[in-house]
């Protein structure tokens, strides 16, 4: 049940672009950084993974086989999905990014572009979906630093798992909010892994014992609250 120490971020992106290499290129480097990532070829099956499966942000091409990119993000907020959505674009057209912002995008990146800018994007948006407006969160005396994945007790460095950061930074982004098993499940893991969410209790376990602080709550039947209060300190 161990893994390698995390110094990334986290979460679940879902990349819909035809272009394999460029796709793959991004999905590494997404990977790298420590996000759970699913990779959609054409619109069809993005949009049906987007309407079917949680994720917290999506990076989307506008121009897609089958159906476009433009189209894709319309059915997905005529449908309520309201998770940030990314758009990619090689056309370097005013246009086409005010179609795509107007279809109800959140950002959008003009090809080619820079890893980092990427990321950076993402992370931002993660941020202002969260309602968080910095890349450090904190709850009591945690802090978690989504930016180089650095986690501390009264300034104390806790040392975390891969998984156990993704999940503790999932939790600390819903901050206050009842998460269930399955929730945690669906964001930490991608499509193609071997989902069980018994995991996530003993990944809770872990984390309670490493960060020290009655931080995460057990809500009998739904799931778990992260929340500090203040006769804790």
């Amino acid at each position: 049940m161990g893994g390698k120490e995390v110094t990334r971020q986290d979460m679940r992106i879902l990349i819909v672009e035809d272009d394999q290499d460029l796709a793959q290129q991004m999905a590494g480097g997404l990977t790298d950084a420590g996000y759970a990532v699913d990779v959609s070829e054409d619109g069809e099956d993005g949009h049906f993974l987007g309407d079917t499966e949680p994720y917290d942000a999506v990076i989307l091409d506008l121009g897609l086989p089958v159906m476009d990119g433009a189209s894709v993000l319309k059915k997905w907020r005529a449908a309520g999905k309201s998770m940030p959505v990314l758009i990619l674009t090689a056309r370097d057209s005013w246009t086409d990014k005010v179609e795509g912002l107007d279809a109800g995008a959140d950002d959008y990146l003009t090809k080619p572009f820079i890893m980092e800018e990427l990321l950076a994007r993402l992370r931002a948006l993660i941020r202002r979906s969260a309602g968080q407006t910095s890349s450090t969160l904190t709850c009591g005396p945690v802090l978690l630093d989504t930016r180089n994945g650095k986690v501390s007790v009264n300034g104390t460095a806790i040392k975390l798992t891969a998984q156990e950061f993704k999940l503790l930074s999932y939790m600390m982004h819903h901050e206050g909010k009842v998460v269930s098993r399955t929730e945690l499940t669906e964001h930490i893991y991608d499509q193609d892994f071997d989902r069980d969410s018994n995991t996530i209790e003993v990944f809770v376990n872990r984390i309670r014992k490493k960060l020290g602080v009655p931080l995460i709550a057990t809500v009998r039947g739904l799931g778990y609250r992260l929340e500090w209060v203040e006769e804790n300190a």
